[in-house]
């Protein structure tokens, strides 16, 4: 009986307070429009005026998205920072964002990588998964592809060749990077880069629950990032700070890097960085830096 209540109380407190779902899906910030650089709300960082972008390089757009399993499409919203005419010779970074909040909270991030190797230099295309911000639907993993795919299905209608495209993943947004590069629909990218990667679903919960016992006991959730690496051949860049406190470095990112078999890899260990942390922690001209290097190589 004792190990029977100790294993219940397991259970509630991973429910009251781990709630995995709830760290991958969290849409409880509900908006009404995006307000970009006059957002107020939580941010991990905030950039100065030289980092400022004209509004004629900011676009606002929405995307039809829709899974194998759907019979209608699902309207997304979705921002291009750049020259939508210069998407044909640029560079384009798909930017896929983490579980919290929506594009108003990312803003700051996609702006800095609006800034790699100059400014505008590069453009940047990122969306707000179904359910998040002002996209229409619920989140799910199926949906979560889907509609990264309908993104790289606009950059491909643009004219952006798959030499020209670099995946970015910022912790939940490592899923969609690693399935979409390893299992290509509309575009190949040429290389990815994943920043705070979790290592799979099953990890997130073990680490959470302190329980040896499979991720589908908690959630219905397929994601394992650790093992579509094994099989994904684009130069590969992982960054992940020492100190994160949600996706540990060593469960996760070390084990995502090390599974990779592929062309080429550099790894960015950020000492005492948190979670959103590594942008600030690392220094943004290291940053940008850091990126420039590894899409110039």
């Amino acid at each position: 009986m004792k190990i029977i209540g100790i294993f219940i109380i397991a259970l509630v407190l991973l429910s009251s307070c781990l709630r995995l779902d709830d760290n991958l899906y969290n849409v409880t910030d509900k908006i009404k429009e995006y307000k970009l650089d006059n957002y107020t709300g939580e941010n991990d960082f905030v950039l100065d005026n030289s980092y400022f972008i004209h509004d004629s390089l900011i676009h606002l757009f929405d995307l039809s998205s829709r899974t194998p399993s759907e019979s209608s499409s699902t309207t997304i919203k979705a921002i291009y920072i750049g020259s939508l005419s210069k998407i044909k010779t640029d560079t384009v970074i798909m930017y896929c964002h983490g579980n919290k909040w929506h594009m108003d909270f990312y803003w700051q991030r996609a702006k800095l990588l609006a800034h790699t190797a100059g400014k505008n230099h590069y453009g940047v295309l990122m969306i707000d998964y179904r359910g998040y911000g002002l996209s229409d639907g619920k989140a799910t993993e199926e949906g979560l592809y889907a509609d990264v795919d309908a993104a790289l299905q606009w950059l491909k209608l643009n004219g952006l060749s798959d030499q020209r495209l670099v995946m970015y993943g910022f912790s939940m947004g490592t899923a969609p990077v690693c399935e979409l590069t390893n299992k290509p629909i509309s575009m190949t990218p040429a290389k990815f880069i994943l920043e705070a990667p979790f290592a799979s679903a099953d990890v997130m919960a073990n680490d959470g629950s302190g329980l040896n016992m499979p991720g589908s006991f908690f959630t219905n959730l397929k994601i394992d990032n650790a093992e579509e690496v094994k099989t994904i051949s684009q130069p590969f860049c992982w960054i992940h700070g020492t100190n994160d406190n949600f996706l540990n470095i060593k469960t996760h990112g070390e084990v995502v890097y090390k599974n990779y078999n592929g062309s080429y890899k550099e790894a960015h260990r950020v000492d005492g960085a948190d979670h959103g942390e590594i942008p600030l922690k690392m220094g943004f001209d290291n940053y940008l830096n850091t990126l420039s290097t590894f899409i110039r190589k």
